[in-house]
């Protein structure tokens, strides 16, 4: 743990940087997460704005306490993906469809556009893409209550 030979701090512009062992400095570096929903906590590049990797971070738990505290506010502020808690109503099991859910963010509506905008990650974790584009996140469809498996067992 804790085996960090740099640094990452935010300039007066709310920009990360990153301080090289050797002293290189590289300003405007954006997290990217390589597995953002399988592992989000593993796998991690720190990219320049060129577009360049500087680092790569094999698990944010390995990181001193203060630069994974940045990484984590720097993807929570880029990354919008609710989760999914439930399904209390779907407007018709023929899309367009529209979903009243309860997410990890609070209640709101989805209209799904067509069965193929529901894609499985695995084998209970889905990902529903929403008219708008927005992503969101069923984590563990085991984890629904009833009602909300019924009706998302109409759409799979």
């Amino acid at each position: 743990m804790s085996n960090c030979s740099f640094q990452l701090l935010r300039d007066a512009y709310g920009q990360l940087v990153f301080i090289a062992e050797n002293g290189d400095r590289h300003e405007g570096i954006t997290p990217v997460r390589a597995f953002p929903i399988a592992a989000p906590d593993e796998g991690l590049s720190l990219v320049n704005y060129e577009g360049h990797e500087v680092a790569w971070i094999e698990n944010l738990a390995d990181l001193p306490a203060p630069i994974g505290a940045l990484l984590e506010e720097e993807l929570a502020s880029r990354e919008f993906v609710p989760e999914i808690r439930g399904i209390t109503e779907v407007s018709s099991f023929a899309c367009p469809s529209t979903w009243q859910v309860l997410t990890d963010r609070g209640s709101t509506e989805l209209i799904l556009k067509g069965e193929e905008d529901i894609r499985r990650l695995s084998a209970s974790r889905l990902l529903i893409a929403d008219t708008h584009g927005i992503q969101f996140l069923v984590r563990d469809m085991s984890q629904l209550d009833r009602h909300s498996r019924k009706l998302l067992d109409r759409f799979l």
